[in-house]
């Protein structure tokens, strides 16, 4: 199996913005125009990092990545939740306010869960599709076409399964609204960034892979290339 460099650096990163994210976004916050979760400000790095590692190492190995984070918000909001419930220090006036910020009830867990799945496998599946089709060309659309499906699904799935009949329907498709355009705002910021992270891994991993025989089964990861 071949060897890469930068394969581990870069799933390292993937994962601290998706838990990072996943616990600013405990706090609902107005930033300009925009009303969202705080997540929302680091999230929209955690598909930046999904294009380049589909684009530069396969849908295969993104695959992996994308259920490793998971995994880790899974365990990282099962501990949370742990640590939640067990009985405080007898001096720790904290555990309201630990409640309060971390205390995640399992609707918001299952709601993040659900949509970081479905929206990253759609943002990876559409740019290694589309990479075949055009050939290489045109990173750019890739990019920007795979996250505005991507965060579409993710966006709507968090919303409407974390928040339905908590907040009335306008507020919940103002938060969609803020959401989507301010995480699409960002990719398409960040294109530049994009295009040399990926140039430059391509460069130092020798690698440039086309998903042209891919298993593209979200469960299928027992085979990097298969």
């Amino acid at each position: 199996m071949k060897h890469y460099r930068h394969l581990d650096t870069s799933t390292a990163l993937f994962v601290a913005v998706l838990l990072v994210s996943n616990v600013a976004a405990t706090k609902i916050l107005i930033l300009g125009p925009f009303t969202f979760d705080g997540g929302t400000i680091l999230f929209p790095l955690s598909y930046i990092f999904g294009d380049i590692l589909t684009e530069v190492y396969g849908y295969a190995r993104s695959r992996k990545v994308i259920w490793l984070g998971f995994i880790c918000a899974a365990v990282m909001s099962a501990m949370l939740a742990l640590v939640g419930a067990l009985p405080p220090a007898a001096d720790w006036p904290l555990q309201d306010a630990y409640l309060s910020i971390l205390g995640q009830t399992p609707r918001i867990v299952v709601a993040s869960l659900i949509a970081y799945l479905a929206g990253e496998f759609s943002n990876s599946f559409t740019l290694a599709k589309l990479k075949v089709a055009t050939q290489g060309r045109w990173l750019w659309l890739r990019t920007i076409s795979s996250t505005l499906l991507g965060q579409l699904v993710d966006t709507a799935l968090f919303v409407v399964i974390a928040f339905s009949g908590l907040f009335p329907n306008s507020l919940l498709w103002v938060m969609i609204l803020s959401n989507y355009l301010f995480k699409c705002g960002v990719e398409v910021l960040f294109t530049p960034v994009t295009y040399w992270l990926t140039g430059l891994l391509k460069r130092e991993e020798q690698e440039d892979y086309y998903d042209t025989q891919t298993n593209f089964n979200p469960l299928h990861l027992f085979r990097a290339n298969s």
